[in-house]
């Protein structure tokens, strides 16, 4: 069993650690080959090679073309050069975002006219209100592939034939407002199929450090034809959308992440599914009146999202720490936020309520036997309080 030394860890919705593999990919390339890939030299050019190979291998993942990826520094920065890039260029236009979205879409989205659109009970968007908020200025949605707190997968073909249909109408109106789609797929690399035809997606941020990747590496999707604003100028570098010298070893170690993500998608799934409802029969069975947030049906298999009534959730938290657990009480961006969960929120979960709720996200290191450790480690720290 784990110690004290080894914690379980089941945060890894929050952070990977870094697959060897992808480590050996990137090493070369932080002293042997550390040249400036814009340099004309032999050896540079070199590095250049390398570097394109990389963006060609991530397009392979995605079912795009090698000049559709733009390389960044993570998830946050490809959600805002998706959404300031957009908007920037459309000014006059209005951006939807759904309630439950991470902070990097919500937070850029709000600079401009937003429409947020709610979900239903079970975390799954509402379609009927996000028809309803698209008017003819609209030139974003931007609604997230996969929940980074409860997990819960969305409809993205259904949302894309919705804005497809907008776009065909707009054509045969003569309005010449363009609509976008966007998808953050930080959390969804692992799981979910990512080829963006099949999804439909003009946009798509992806995260180095959610698929056993290095930290502060990933990629924008942008479709040929997209036409967005810049965030960074200076050296034209990423087709002109992202200046700044590459991160050659960051993007290789990118690329490599996830190719192996979605190589093992499928049987890495069905491994932690079977985990999931293994931990969900455990807790149903185990914890009175406990409750599962979000859908069961349309979910991540590595997620399990709680509701423990009566209970405070930084109290449990410390005492699986002290116990040998890590998980977390939501996103790990707003670990010290005093407010409760604005996704929890949104679900319709008062304030008292979301304060009982934990967050344990399973991964390539996840076992039964860990599972069966933290169940009596999580019975032992509620019956400390009382309730049993």
């Amino acid at each position: 069993m784990p110690t004290k030394k080894t914690p379980i860890y089941l945060d890894y919705a929050a952070a990977t650690p870094l697959d060897p593999v992808v480590l050996a990919a990137m090493e070369p390339y932080y002293a042997d080959y550390f040249y400036n890939p814009s340099a004309a030299y032999a050896a540079a050019q070199n590095v250049r090679k390398a570097l394109e190979t990389a963006r060609a291998d991530a397009a392979h993942w995605l079912g795009a073309k090698p000049s559709e990826i733009i390389f960044t520094a993570g998830g946050t920065e490809s959600t805002n050069l998706a959404i300031h890039g957009v908007m920037r260029k459309y000014p006059k236009g209005n951006v939807i975002v759904s309630a439950i979205e991470h902070d990097a879409v919500l937070m850029p989205a709000q600079a401009y006219d937003c429409r947020i659109v709610s979900v239903q009970a079970d975390g799954r968007i509402d379609l009927k209100d996000l028809q309803a908020k698209i008017d003819d200025q609209t030139t974003l949605v931007s609604i997230g592939y996969a929940n980074n707190e409860i997990g819960v997968v969305q409809p993205i073909r259904e949302i894309s034939r919705l804005i497809s249909e907008i776009r065909r109408k707009r054509q045969q109106a003569g309005n010449t407002t363009p609509i976008y789609f966007h998808t953050d797929a930080c959390q969804a690399a692992n799981y979910l199929d990512l080829h963006v035809a099949r999804l439909g997606v003009d946009l798509m941020s992806l995260d180095g450090s959610k698929i056993y990747g290095p930290k502060q590496t990933g990629c924008l999707y942008v479709r040929a034809g997209t036409v967005l604003e810049p965030l960074i100028s200076g050296g034209h570098q990423e087709f002109g959308l992202r200046s700044g010298t590459e991160n050659v070893a960051g993007d290789i170690g990118f690329a490599k992440a996830l190719g192996l993500a979605q190589a093992m998608r499928k049987e890495e799934s069905e491994r932690l599914q079977k985990l999931q409802t293994d931990f969900v029969k455990r807790l149903e069975a185990s914890i009175p009146h406990v409750v599962i947030n979000g859908s069961k049906k349309y979910r991540l298999p590595n997620n399990v999202h709680v509701t423990i009534p009566g209970q405070d959730n930084e109290r449990l938290l410390f005492e699986l720490d002290e116990a040998g657990v890590q998980a977390a009480a939501g996103s790990a961006c707003n670990a010290s936020d005093t407010e409760a969960s604005h996704v929890l929120k949104a679900l319709g979960l008062s304030e008292s309520t979301a304060r009982a709720s934990l967050r344990f996200a399973m991964g390539r290191g996840t076992t039964s036997d860990m599972i069966s450790r933290t169940m009596q480690l999580l019975q032992a720290a509620i019956q400390e309080k009382g309730v049993s």
